[in-house]
């Protein structure tokens, strides 16, 4: 038999480590890996779902070119997918997402067989929430 990889979990580059985890970790609802919650300087910080297996990791960069999706010479590169189950609670998360300082960048929550919407978090990553 023929054994695989495990993907462990996505890592997002940043220039702010602890800024874009505490963005994503009051998104998704998640919690810092035992330790990575303490307010001191870290290059490196992990998030968990509520099950304790690991969801995101932050990575430090000294600088990160600005993503120009969907017009321009910087590709998104990668994105992160997540699920709401009805129009009603996209309109919920846009809300919450926008509070919590992502921009909308692309509206296509009017479109009857994938509502979604695309938005870049704090440090310019793309991610989309759609209803599935």
């Amino acid at each position: 038999m023929t054994s695989y990889p495990a993907i462990l979990q996505p890592v997002l580059d940043t220039v702010d480590v602890r800024g874009l985890a505490e963005f994503y970790r009051e998104l998704f609802g998640l919690t810092y890996r035992p330790g990575d919650e303490l307010d001191k300087a870290q290059g490196w910080l992990v998030l968990l779902r509520p099950d304790g297996s690991r969801a995101l990791a932050f990575q430090q960069v000294p600088s990160l070119p600005e993503v120009t999706w969907p017009e321009g010479p910087v590709p998104q590169q990668i994105h992160l997918d997540s699920t709401v189950p009805s129009v009603a609670e996209l309109d919920v998360q846009h809300d919450r997402a926008l509070a919590l300082g992502a921009e909308l960048l692309h509206d296509r929550s009017d479109d009857p067989e994938e509502p979604l919407r695309v938005y870049a978090d704090p440090a310019g990553h793309p991610f989309c929430i759609f209803v599935a």
